[in-house]
């Protein structure tokens, strides 16, 4: 990596870093809900940014890219679902958790079905996200070890202590308005990338976009209703939208959100704003990845062929290899600024969850302004260890990324089910949902050692005959 690209990763680390500890003296960002909510006084288009923020992760800054390089925008059928999903999130969510009187969007199944359901969503969400950020910090140590050499105990150390010590002292002031830095960041580093491919296209961009069009590279998959057993158009969509539902519908990480904004309706124009500008941010994703098989089949030569091969690998050589001095060092910390952002928003919901429904409702439900702040502080730093020792853990792992689809759909299999369950219907008992939860949990049995397709196609269809 060329020294004007280390200087602008170090500066940026360095920058985002201080300015997300800034928060810590600032008068908004004090106490337990200053901690969790900023005092409810965060703009909404900062909100906003921060949602699109977490929802993109530097798995997919990369991943769509690869994607459309191998096959076709398929994978942008994933993205039109959020906007939809958004609406439904706005409608019935937003004004839900605004009303529940706790940060925390678990208390709604307590209040729903009892102290196991609420013990049960706090404690599935705490495994899965903390588990969810070891492995992003691992899989961003292993991308920089495979671009620049470096070392991947040091990578994830770097990562995974700075975004730990901001969150901790700054709180979700510091989780926001870092993550609407590095929003930025990932759109300008996004759109500079299509700008050197377009102008660099080697036989021009007219005869690139006719090579795409012929080679059908713009398809967003079949539209066939009698075929599940591959990526259709259907499978995708109907795929999304369950999965998204659960990220904008009960995940901490996005619900806490809502509850920073000044009121419902800055909720609804915050979750809005960041799930619309989602869908043409990543469909620059897969633009990038379409327009590097334009210019590496123009250009064959240009690239070894072991790297064309393995298609995650040609979008990172791009960056590397083609790409001006000083762009470099912007899109890749356009790929870390995308890995810090899912793990601080991790870190501060997760410890949001411990003090709320752990600190509050079983231990100390009179506890103190200070006792708040202490737990908020110690299960942040908490936390962000922890997710440090997994990424530690997994170094070696076969696919770290399948073991983590494995632990989420294991642990999340029943939570959609269990809101969805408690929000349409009133006639469902507590021992009936608990019934259900135990017996949706056993069915995920029938995925393990799927392939990702054959486990998505199959929870397609268990997802359609559920409702």
């Amino acid at each position: 990596m060329r020294p004007l690209d280390l200087v602008i990763l170090a500066l940026y680390l360095v920058g985002v870093t201080a300015f997300g500890c800034s928060f810590y003296f600032r008068k908004s960002a004090k106490g337990a809900a200053g901690f969790v909510a900023g005092g409810g006084k965060v703009p909404s288009w900062a909100i906003g940014l921060s949602i699109f923020a977490t929802l993109v992760s530097s798995i997919s800054f990369l991943a769509l890219p690869a994607k459309a390089f191998a096959s076709n925008w398929n994978a942008l059928v994933f993205s039109f679902t959020v906007p939809l999903t958004a609406v439904v999130a706005a409608l019935a969510f937003v004004p839900l958790y605004r009303n529940l009187h706790s940060v925390s969007a678990y208390a709604f199944l307590e209040e729903r079905f009892g102290a196991w359901a609420r013990m049960y969503g706090s404690v599935c969400f705490l495994v899965m996200q903390t588990a969810r950020s070891g492995v992003i910090l691992y899989l961003l140590a292993l991308l920089l070890k495979t671009l620049f050499g470096w070392s991947v105990p040091m990578i994830i150390l770097a990562v995974g202590l700075t975004t730990c010590v901001y969150s901790m002292l700054g709180g979700v002031l510091a989780v926001i308005w870092t993550d609407a830095i590095q929003s930025l960041v990932l759109i300008a580093g996004t759109l500079l990338c299509i700008g050197v491919l377009v102008f660099t296209m080697p036989d021009g961009i007219a005869m690139a976009t006719h090579r795409i069009w012929t080679a059908g590279k713009l398809s967003l998959g079949s539209f066939t209703l009698t075929e599940w057993a591959s990526e259709t158009f259907w499978v995708t969509f109907i795929y999304a939208v369950f999965i998204n539902l659960q990220n904008l519908g009960i995940d901490q990480s996005y619900t806490q959100r809502y509850i920073s904004a000044k009121n419902v309706k800055d909720a609804v124009k915050s979750v809005c704003f960041g799930s619309f500008l989602y869908l043409p941010v990543t469909a620059c994703f897969v633009v990038i990845g379409t327009l590097l098989w334009a210019y590496y089949s123009g250009r064959p030569d240009s690239i070894p062929a072991e790297i064309a091969a393995v298609k995650d690998s040609v979008f990172p050589y791009f960056i590397v290899h083609s790409l001006p001095v000083g762009v470099t060092g912007m899109l890749v910390a356009a790929i870390v600024a995308a890995a810090m952002s899912t793990v601080s928003s991790t870190l501060n919901s997760g410890a949001t969850v411990i003090m709320e429904d752990w600190l509050r409702r079983y231990f100390r439900k009179d506890a103190s302004e200070r006792a708040c702040v202490i737990t908020l502080r110690t299960s942040t730093m908490f936390l962000g260890m922890a997710s440090i020792i997994i990424a530690f853990a997994v170094i070696g792992v076969e696919s770290a990324l399948s073991t983590w689809w494995m632990l989420q759909s294991v642990l999340s299999g029943g939570m959609l089910g269990l809101f969805l369950l408690g929000c349409v219907s009133r006639r469902v008992s507590k021992a009936q949902a608990a019934v259900a939860t135990m017996l949706g949990a056993l069915g995920v049995d029938n995925f393990r050692g799927q392939t990702p397709n054959e486990a998505r196609k199959h929870w397609v269809k268990r997802g359609l005959q559920g409702w």
